[in-house]
């Protein structure tokens, strides 16, 4: 606490944020039914579903949009599509649930 004195935080409200946000640990994983736990974390969801938007994209674009663009684009080139997303954000999930291994 008086590293929170020291900061000079003006309300106890701050104050309570600051403690809160200091005393909660991301969460981590020993055995596999925790990864979900760590899968579903919210600000590593938040990372890897921004992660699998981005490369996903890049990848649909250059992997698919000539065929959407020219009108040709099957059930199988948007199921494709949509698996190209997919491919991003289970990379992504795989180095946050290997940074995120405790040791045991």
């Amino acid at each position: 606490m008086n590293q929170i004195a020291e900061a000079g935080l003006s309300s106890s409200t701050e104050a309570r944020s600051l403690a809160e946000a200091q005393s909660v640990r991301p969460p981590t994983w020993s055995s596999w039914h925790e990864i979900f736990h760590v899968i579903k974390y919210p600000p590593y969801l938040k990372k890897t579903v921004r992660i699998a938007l981005i490369v996903g994209s890049v990848l649909f674009f250059i992997n698919h949009l000539d065929e959407v663009l020219r009108g040709q684009a099957t059930l199988a080139v948007w199921i494709k599509g949509a698996l190209t997303y997919l491919v991003p954000f289970c990379v992504a999930n795989m180095g946050v649930l290997i940074a995120a291994r405790k040791e045991s």
